[in-house]
C-alpha cells in the first residue's frame, strides 16, 4: 500500500479521485471562452426581446472582468465553477423566461447557444494541465495507484478534454454528471468511481478545487480530502479540506516497495 506525503505528513493512499476543471486543467483557459460566448449570445437575445439581465451580467454565472471588460477570473463558489452544464443551462434559461419567453423555448434556445459555445471550445482545444500534474500522474502510475476523474461535466466531454492534454491513459474510471443521479456535493459519483477502481471509499484520497469536492469526499467516506488552490492565501473557501496545496510538486508518493525496504 502506497503513502501520499504532504509537507511531511503521510496519508495511506490506495487510490486517488480527481476533480477535472481547475484541478487537472486550467479552468479559465477552457471555460472562460465558453462562458463569454454563451453570455454574449444570451445578451443579444435579451436585447431582441427588449429586455436585459435580471442581475449584473457578471453575477449570472459568476464571472469576473477587469476595467477593460476582459474576463480575468471567476467566483470559485459560483455556478460557472461548480454547476453542471444542465444546471447552468437552467439558470440561463431563467433569464429568457423572465424576459417573457415560454420556458420550453427558453431552455431550447439556451441549449442551442451552449452547443455553439462548445463548438468554439472544441475548435480551440485549449486544455492545459496544471503545474506539476503530468509528473505527479506518472509517479502515481509507477506506484500502481489507480486513479479516477469525478466531474460535474459530462463523461464524454471529460474524456475529450483529457485526450487533448494527453493524460487519458492514466485514468481507469471517468465519472461525469450524466452517470449519476445526484451530482456533487453528494458522494454518489465518488462511490461509483471507487467501485470501478475496485477499492473502498475509505481507502482513497480526493483532490479538488472546490469545497463541493471536499464535501463529496466526506459524503462518500473518503479517507483524506486535498484542496487544490494555486492562489497564495486564497483557499479560505476550501474549509472542509484536510489540507490544501498550490502545486502538485508539493505531493510525494512513497511506494509500497520503498516502505518495505
Amino acid at each position: 500500500m502506497s503513502m501520499l506525503q504532504i509537507r511531511g505528513k503521510q496519508v495511506t493512499c490506495r487510490g486517488i479521485l480527481f476533480d477535472k476543471d481547475g484541478t487537472l486543467l486550467d479552468f479559465l483557459q477552457l471555460w472562460g471562452p465558453w462562458a463569454e460566448s454563451l453570455l454574449n449570445q444570451l445578451e443579444s437575445q435579451l436585447s431582441e426581446l427588449g429586455a436585459s439581465f435580471t442581475v449584473e451580467r457578471e453575477q449570472v454565472l459568476g464571472t469576473v472582468r477587469n476595467r477593460e471588460g476582459h474576463l480575468i477570473g471567476y467566483d470559485l463558489q459560483g455556478p460557472l465553477a461548480i454547476a453542471t452544464v444542465d444546471e447552468s443551462n437552467g439558470l440561463l434559461a431563467g433569464q429568457l423566461y423572465a424576459a417573457g419567453m415560454p420556458w420550453n423555448e427558453a431552455i431550447t434556445t439556451i441549449r442551442r447557444f451552449s452547443s455553439v459555445a462548445m463548438g468554439e471550445v472544441r475548435q480551440r482545444k485549449r486544455a492545459e494541465p496544471m503545474p506539476g500534474l503530468n509528473a505527479f500522474l506518472q509517479r502515481c502510475q509507477e506506484a500502481s495507484i489507480p486513479m479516477a476523474v469525478v466531474t460535474s461535466d459530462s463523461t464524454a466531454a471529460a474524456e475529450e478534454h483529457m485526450e487533448w492534454m494527453g493524460i487519458r491513459p492514466y485514468f481507469t474510471s471517468i465519472v461525469g454528471s450524466d452517470r449519476v443521479t445526484r451530482g456533487k456535493p453528494d458522494g454518489e459519483a465518488a462511490v461509483l468511481a471507487c467501485r470501478e477502481l475496485h477499492i473502498h471509499p475509505k481507502e482513497v484520497v480526493v483532490i479538488g478545487d472546490s469545497n463541493g469536492d471536499m464535501q463529496m469526499g466526506r459524503n462518500a467516506g473518503a479517507s483524506y480530502m486535498i484542496g487544490f488552490c494555486p492562489e497564495v492565501g486564497g483557499s479560505d473557501y476550501l474549509h472542509e479540506a484536510d489540507d490544501v496545496i498550490q502545486d502538485y510538486n508539493e505531493l510525494k508518493i512513497i511506494s509500497e516497495r520503498s516502505l518495505q525496504g
